[in-house]
């Protein structure tokens, strides 16, 4: 995902401003959905009304999360506090994969359920206002994670991009209740229960990914090494290792250089090599070590 270049104060700032609007957006579509259901009895309105209850401790946890991860690094922790968001992504996996298995539970003992769900036309109203105010969100996140390319960010991300369908769904189950197709409330239970698991595998793979300092891809890692070796004076390189710690990216390598170079010019390419990495990777964390190599015998 490409990324603006951006003063990193600012991106900070906008991680900030994303999570605290995710959380103003849970507890506005919690009340909504909670008089809703109450009114209703619907069990696709009570699984809307979940996610809704795990996005609000999703985003409380992604706030907590990405002011952590903007904390300075220090003695204990050298390269920062940025895989905090990755923490946060597998709470957040861990909490819907519990919901999904409940909400999936309470759908099926609903199946033999006879009488529709009533107040049909509240819960349909509330999952529109729902899907606007979503959009809204999932809008103004696809930006910010397009700056900073957040963890904890996407995470939230595809929890509001699924309420957008999950929102429809509910309406389409009510409207089918409502005219003679009780059981439509209980499969509408049962898909959104899908969706939330299936989601929740989407939220921890990454986080698992980042965790266990999974390289960059291969055709970043492809970029990286053609980069290098345009830089003059550079002999070849090896030993390249990468990782992702929150929006930050940890970048190391080995290049070789004529041994019969002075320290000060082989510094001097090192730092070519640097400059060019970083026109690639901005803001990256690059550790460049020069190994000299004998120079090519003249033939």
């Amino acid at each position: 995902m490409g990324r603006c270049k951006v003063p990193s104060d600012r991106l900070d700032r906008l991680k900030q401003r994303a999570a605290l609007a995710s959380v103003t957006v849970a507890v506005t579509l919690i009340a909504l959905k909670a008089i809703a259901w109450w009114l209703s009895g619907a069990v696709a309105m009570l699984g809307s009304l979940m996610d809704s209850g795990l996005d609000l401790l999703a985003s409380a946890v992604t706030l907590v999360a990405i002011r952590t991860a903007l904390t300075p690094a220090d003695d204990n922790h050298r390269f920062g506090h940025g895989k905090a968001e990755a923490l946060s992504a597998l709470f957040q996996s861990g909490v819907m994969a519990t919901a999904a298995v409940l909400l999936m539970i309470e759908s099926i003992a609903r199946i033999g359920t006879t009488a529709p769900p009533s107040a049909t036309g509240v819960v349909v109203w509330v999952s529109l206002i729902s899907v606007i105010v979503t959009l809204g969100l999932v809008l103004f996140q696809r930006w910010v994670l397009a700056q900073t390319g957040s963890l904890a960010i996407a995470g939230d991300h595809l929890h509001y991009k699924g309420d957008l369908a999950m929102n429809v769904g509910v309406v389409a189950a009510a409207l089918l209740s409502a005219r003679g197709l009780p059981v439509a409330d209980a499969v509408g239970g049962m898909a959104i229960a899908g969706y939330i698991a299936v989601s929740a595998y989407g939220v921890c793979r990454p986080a698992i990914d980042m965790l266990m300092d999974r390289e960059l891809d291969a055709a970043a890692r492809t970029d990286l090494i053609a980069v290098v070796s345009d830089v003059p004076g550079v002999a070849g390189c090896h030993d390249l290792r990468t990782r992702q710690s929150g929006s930050d990216q940890i970048i190391q390598l080995h290049i070789d250089v004529d041994g019969d170079l002075s320290v000060a010019e082989g510094h001097a390419i090192a730092e070519r090599v640097r400059r060019a990495i970083e026109s690639q990777h901005p803001g990256a964390d690059i550790l460049v070590h020069v190994d000299p190599v004998p120079a090519p015998a003249v033939q």
